[in-house]
């Protein structure tokens, strides 16, 4: 969850770039990710007269379920698929105008049938690493209620992705995927977006680039502290590969008009407001808060991140800079112009747990709760009033989970009564501290049954004149939220005695000791800035290594200064994404959405 949906590393979703999807309805990307990397080794492929590049012939695979729909749309012609494969080239010289990204390499492309596509996800359902990291994460994100207990997370998306499924690049065999059901004036748009996925994959091979996290559990402090410095990256890379991709398709739109985003910046709000249209996508209307939140930020924050950056500083920083020296969270993503001034959030400090845990629980999920998560949770709990107030005011925040070690079989662990978690949320002022205190415990019954405050807990509870406790008694073990100053932390399912002791250890490890930083190891030599709070001194900063990423403050600082050193350390992260990270990395994988083409078209269309 290091976002909410953490659990980094999308490894077969990396493995391409591949699904460039997307959905009309209106979650843009999330799930795609399992989507369609390899869908085309599924399709068999027809050769239209043009060099070395084949369309394919219907697939001789099994035919998956349709999608709900009245009829089948009709098959693009060959002559059609002639015009399709010729406007590559015209359409990755736009690409490339615009973003200032040169074209390197021709551009392999394919047309695909739906049959195909929808085999690849039934056989990746079954068969891929992701999905099945995706069914992990499935009970991290139920225990802290962001999807019901009883919500089948692997149908749901099977259904959302043979629905919005439109188009993708893949950037592991460098091919464009088309298909062949879907109208070739609506492909144009579509084919400027995924163009740009190659150009970026020429420039800074996404195969690398947009997987910086490799899937292993943490199972010490010092793998912690590797799992926690770099937990966002995934998510922030996501928003800029998605971002520059939908600012080309949104101007290759509005271009017949004479307008375009930095010309016209007030699109941006039109465009927002058509993202939330969902009725060209019953599939998508009816998805959880959580996925459809996750599947739109890397389009609709990603491209309001390029925009700023684009409208400050133009368009080699917009593009190419910002996959040189690409942001490390989501709070940049959404505030753009701390990100020109370099700096980066802190992230509070994880002393050493493990005494305390591991007897009775195996490590099973450690990551950041970043401010898109926290937008997520505050929406889902208190409605939009809340999460506009509360958003803002976040300042870091990350959460671990254990699995008890007497959960045997696969109901007891895939049961959330298996998981006990902590999480620990700083805020930027004790105010906010204590509203979203109040709101989480008075959202516990949405997610645990038998839900009663702890009487008996209250009159043993600490008195030491700077934390105020609520207890609750759970089905799934004790709940505790402690409110110190600007920070609130809770701890779930574990005992009330353990809890307490978590808290008094996490609490005091901020603002006190050492002066921390975040630290990714990278390979001997190489180069890449390190960036430290800005309220840090720098002479207090531990400068182990030349990194890249969050910064540990313990006054809570932001950044502000570069430091440089060589790195003497081998390469070996071990990093997970964050909350909702496994979610916004598998749709940005897997492509642009529907949803977000629609919105596109609408707003265009809004303008003229």
């Amino acid at each position: 969850m290091g976002e909410l949906t953490s659990k980094k590393q999308a490894a077969a979703l990396q493995d391409q770039r591949q699904c460039s999807v997307f959905i009309w309805g209106q979650a843009c990307a999330w799930a795609l990710a399992i989507c369609l990397a390899a869908a085309t080794a599924a399709a068999q492929q027809t050769t239209p007269p043009a060099k070395q590049e084949t369309a394919p012939r219907p697939s001789q695979s099994s035919p998956a379920q349709a999608p709900d729909s009245a009829k089948a749309p009709a098959r693009i012609t060959p002559e059609q698929a002639k015009q399709l494969f010729s406007l590559v080239d015209e359409l990755i010289k736009f690409s490339s105008d615009e973003t200032g990204l040169p074209v390197k390499n021709t551009v392999k492309r394919q047309l695909t049938t739906r049959t195909a596509v929808e085999s690849y996800l039934e056989e990746k359902f079954n068969e891929d690493q992701d999905a099945k990291r995706l069914q992990r994460d499935e009970i991290v994100l139920k225990k802290f209620g962001l999807l019901d207990r009883d919500f089948a997370l692997k149908p749901f998306l099977l259904a959302l992705l043979k629905e919005q499924i439109e188009a993708y690049y893949d950037s592991k065999t460098k091919t464009v995927n088309m298909l062949d059901w879907v109208d070739i004036d609506e492909q144009k748009p579509v084919l400027a977006h995924e163009l740009t996925h190659a150009l970026q994959d020429q420039h800074s091979d996404l195969e690398k680039w947009d997987d910086q996290t490799p899937d292993d559990v943490s199972v010490d402090s010092a793998g912690d502290t590797d799992h926690l410095a770099k937990d966002e990256m995934d998510t922030a890379r996501d928003a800029v590969a998605e971002g520059q991709a939908t600012a080309i398709m949104m101007n290759y739109i509005l271009k017949p008009l004479g307008k375009s985003l930095v010309k016209d910046p007030e699109v941006m709000d039109v465009l927002k407001q058509q993202m939330n249209g969902s009725e060209n996508s019953p599939v998508m209307a009816r998805a959880p808060l959580l996925l459809s939140e996750s599947m739109l930020f890397p389009y609709r924050e990603g491209l309001s991140f390029e925009q700023d950056v684009w409208m400050d500083q133009g368009k080699t920083a917009a593009f190419s800079g910002a996959l040189d020296h690409p942001p490390t969270s989501s709070w940049e993503i959404i505030n753009p112009r701390e990100y020109e001034k370099h700096h980066i959030p802190s992230v509070p400090l994880l002393p050493d747990i493990h005494p305390l845990v591991d007897k009775l629980y195996q490590p099973y999920d450690i990551g950041q709760v970043g401010q898109l998560d926290v937008h997520i949770l505050t929406e889902l709990f208190g409605g939009d009033e809340a999460s506009r107030s509360l958003s803002p005011a976040w300042n870091g925040g990350l959460y671990w989970a254990g699995q008890v070690r007497s959960a045997k079989s696969p109901a007891e662990q895939s049961s959330t009564k298996s998981l006990a978690l902590f999480y620990l949320a700083a805020w930027r002022n004790p105010a906010s501290a204590q509203a979203f205190a109040k709101l989480y415990a008075d959202s516990l019954g949405r997610k645990y049954s038998g839900l009663k405050e702890d009487v008996a807990a209250h009159a043993s509870a600490p008195n030491d004149g700077r934390s105020a406790e609520q207890a609750f008694s759970t089905t799934e073990g004790p709940v505790v939220i402690t409110t110190r100053g600007n920070l609130v932390f809770i701890s779930e399912s574990f005992s009330l005695d353990l809890a307490r002791k978590l808290t008094t250890l996490i609490l005091d490890a901020q603002g006190a000791g050492e002066m921390k930083m975040a630290q990714e190891r990278q390979p001997a030599g190489a180069t890449s800035p390190l960036r430290a709070p800005s309220d840090c001194p720098p002479e207090r900063v531990r400068r182990a290594g030349r990194v890249e990423g969050p910064a540990f403050c313990n006054s809570g600082a932001r950044v502000g200064s570069h430091v440089t050193q060589p790195v003497s350390t081998a390469f070996a992260s071990h990093t997970r994404q964050p909350l909702t990270g496994d979610l916004v990395h598998f749709l940005s994988n897997c492509g642009v959405m529907k949803a977000v083409v629609d919105a596109e078209v609408r707003s265009a269309a809004h303008l003229n």
